[in-house]
């Protein structure tokens, strides 16, 4: 499954666009059904220790994040079709493989590097670099935003369909259920096989996948921006993962804590297409500095007033709100610093970044919780660095590069 720049006509810039929201809509969508069946499973697998599963779900977004500027890099190189439909087959068979995983070691392998492998194909890093080669620069950030906020309302669905499943049948069902929904990720990848030549012909296109790197990196801007991005792996994916069993512990029904993930999912999707589309008005950087600032603000604002249904529910619009606006925020700049060549590469070891940050907030909280019997040492380690990311973003040179003439192996 190939890419040509003379793909069919109806591959427009908009099927493209419905393609991979869609894919990442399943993709995410699956994703975030994890933390609420985890702890039916640790009770049935591993007696109630949150730990093992914890550190499963951790692996998965470090091999998540490892797998993400190799997937980017074929991509960019050869094309997106092969590198999503192997993505769509490895989710599908890491979900089944959960479902008789007797050991711990299996849960690892299953959820930890199979489901962390194929998230690395079938993701924001490469669903947005396919989207932004098939746009004009000047609608980019508009398209992002679309594709980012469509593709996170798979947790608005997703996350009371697996609770339906969970609480009617089961988590093991449950399971099944979603590897049915990932496998339609197969034949969404024909039609994101386009290749699109809107790139003007430049000494970018001669870069090496080498050159590409060593320039990005001795960035300070992507380095600090790459910085920031962990602070937001580690925020959402701690909360994502963690928040229903918080919940739970704290006193609050089930079915708040599943619609507290929904919420959070909903209000995403406008905010993540308002940030999206801010971001073709105001300077990125500055966007994500109020982005992280706010975040932490509302984090404070949770823990310090005393649990309820009606905390739940406004924490979660407000959190929501805020998601993950920081994914186009960050696509956009990359893209206008370092251009489209390696954009699904160098997008990926930013998410690399976010994703060492998802593995330490997943697992630690994890970790604190057996220890400790609550989660308090995460959520204020998570609001101070919010904090600090929102100074790192704000010394971002978001300037275009300009070179001079390459070579093809530079």
């Amino acid at each position: 499954m190939s890419e040509s720049p003379h793909a069919p006509n109806w591959r427009t810039p908009f099927v493209i666009l419905l393609a991979g929201t869609t894919i990442v809509f399943l993709s995410l969508g699956a994703r975030m059904t994890f933390g609420l069946w985890m702890p039916d499973a640790s009770n049935d697998l591993f007696g109630g220790r949150v730990e093992v599963l914890s550190l499963s779900i951790a692996l998965q977004s470090l091999f998540w994040g490892i797998g993400t500027p190799i997937a980017g890099n074929i991509a960019d190189r050869y094309g997106t079709g092969r590198v999503i439909a192997a993505a769509g087959l490895i989710y599908t068979a890491g979900l089944l493989l959960m479902t008789v995983s007797s050991t711990p070691l299996m849960a690892h392998l299953s959820i930890g590097v199979f489901t962390g492998f194929a998230m690395s194909g079938a993701m924001f890093p490469i669903i947005l670099s396919a989207i932004s080669r098939a746009v004009t620069p000047e609608k980019r950030d508009f398209y992002l935003g679309i594709a980012s906020a469509g593709g996170s309302s798979g947790q608005v669905i997703m996350i009371p369909l697996g609770q339906f499943f969970i609480d009617s049948q089961g988590w093991v069902f449950s399971l099944y259920m979603m590897s049915i929904m990932t496998l339609l990720i197969v034949p969404l990848a024909f039609v994101m096989v386009r290749k699109s030549a809107d790139e003007p012909a430049a000494a970018v296109a001669h870069q090496g996948s080498g050159a590409a790197i060593r320039e990005a990196f001795t960035h300070r801007g992507y380095v600090l921006l790459t910085s920031g991005y962990f602070v937001c792996g580690l925020q959402t994916m701690f909360i994502g993962t963690h928040f229903p069993n918080m919940l739970r512990n704290l006193q609050i029904d089930a079915s708040t804590a599943a619609m507290s993930l929904s919420l959070i999912g909903a209000f995403n999707i406008i905010g993540t297409f308002a940030w999206g589309a801010a971001g073709g008005k105001f300077r990125q950087k500055f966007l994500l500095c109020w982005l992280y600032s706010l975040r932490s603000v509302i984090m404070v604002a949770f823990i310090l007033i005393p649990p309820s249904t009606v905390t739940v529910i406004l924490f979660s619009a407000f959190m929501g709100i805020l998601w993950l606006g920081t994914v186009p925020l960050t696509g956009s700049i990359v893209a206008k610093v370092f251009g489209l060549r390696h954009m699904g590469m160098l997008f990926g070891f930013a998410f690399v970044a976010h994703q060492l940050g998802s593995f330490i907030g997943i697992y630690a909280a994890g970790y604190f919780f057996d220890l400790f019997g609550n989660y308090n040492a995460v959520w204020w380690a998570a609001i101070i660095m919010g904090f600090v990311a929102s100074l790192m973003n704000f010394p971002i040179d978001d300037k275009p590069i300009e070179r001079q003439h390459l070579t093809k192996n530079a």
